[in-house]
């Protein structure tokens, strides 16, 4: 490669980086903070992983912010972030997760299990409409809920967070939902239990698409 191409590649990074510092710090000001506990990377994109890792990583030593992840990546994704040079400071995965959508089951999760890496659960309550409507009055989920004294949707958020690798950022607008969204990580379910929800939203067979909204 000649110089005059490493100095383009220079520059680019150097372009990309100072973006992704200008991005957080808009952050900062909006949210009236000095630095952030977690910053994620919403979508991959098209720049290089590398390249966006360096900036996350000078955020981080610049103390903007304490710790970055990645949202919406795949198994292969995550391969790759893994064996990048920095790639092991990522400290989550965001991605959809919920009793209708449990294509991450077959790979992607024990992937991350086994690397350390903490899933965070988007949408763990599913949509509004149709699904959402189906987890929440389905026969065996009531049958559950009433076991436990709780509501479906509390059942259905302890589903989400069974494994202590799955955490959950489930909405909540009132004080109401806020407690029982905390009741719920008390739920212990039985195996029974497991076997009953996993009869109605079954466990994957093959490697599925990652669901993105």
């Amino acid at each position: 490669m000649d110089e005059k191409k490493r100095a383009e590649i220079k520059n680019a990074l150097a372009k990309h980086v100072d973006k992704i510092s200008k991005a957080c710090e808009n952050s900062l000001k909006r949210l009236g903070t000095d630095y952030l506990d977690l910053y994620l990377l919403h979508w991959r994109g098209r720049i290089p992983l590398e390249e966006t890792i360096e900036g996350m990583e000078k955020l981080r030593e610049e103390g903007k912010i304490l710790r970055w992840g990645v949202s919406n990546f795949d198994t292969a994704d995550m391969e790759e972030l893994w064996n990048t040079s920095s790639g092991k400071n990522c400290m989550t995965n965001q991605v959809l997760y919920h009793l209708g959508s449990r294509g991450i089951d077959f790979v992607l999760l024990p992937w991350q299990r086994e690397h350390n890496m903490p899933i965070m659960a988007y949408s763990p309550l599913a949509q509004g409409g149709s699904l959402r409507s189906q987890l929440l009055n389905d026969p065996a989920i009531d049958d559950i809920a009433d076991k436990y004294n709780v509501q479906p949707l509390q059942i259905a958020l302890a589903w989400t967070i069974r494994s202590n690798k799955v955490i959950a950022i489930p909405k909540a607008v009132q004080d109401e939902h806020v407690l029982a969204n905390a009741e719920a990580a008390t739920i212990e379910f039985t195996e029974e239990d497991l076997s009953r929800i996993d009869q109605v939203f079954p466990n994957p067979t093959r490697k599925m698409p990652l669901d993105i909204i």
